[in-house]
């Protein structure tokens, strides 16, 4: 019987736009997917993509991924969410903003890395 994992990326959306920071995670996961999805298949595993655009007000919840429901962050050992400031964001809302990071083994990141989201899936699927 077949897996899927769903991966879902959150991020600010303003007038079709997201910050820098969003939008480099944004590849690095892209990145991420393509290559799990070539790894998993022959395990019967599907992965799945999915897009959450938030507005403004939501801004606490951007820069996230979820898989199957649950934060990266929660996923991995180590790693917990945090934040600081973002002027890309800041352009984005016309004030002063916090987005979200990552911290993982006291490294913090705020693009979050392929290879972070790869250990996170392959800890929920297996398939890695």
């Amino acid at each position: 019987m077949a897996t899927t994992i769903i991966i879902d990326w959150l991020h600010l959306e303003v007038g079709g736009a997201t910050c820098e920071r969003c939008e480099d995670t944004g590849l690095e996961l892209r990145l991420a997917v393509d290559r799990l999805r070539s790894e998993c298949a022959t395990k019967g595993v599907e992965i799945l993509f999915k897009e959450t655009l938030l507005p403004p007000r939501d801004i606490a919840r951007s820069n996230s991924i979820l898989i199957n429901g649950k934060p990266l962050e929660q996923i991995l050992p180590g790693a917990q969410a945090a934040t600081s400031c973002c002027p890309s964001c800041g352009d984005l809302t016309g004030q002063a903003e916090q987005c979200r990071t990552l911290v993982h083994l006291g490294r913090t990141f705020e693009t979050i890395p392929q290879d972070l989201i790869r250990q996170a899936v392959c800890k929920v699927a297996g398939c890695c």
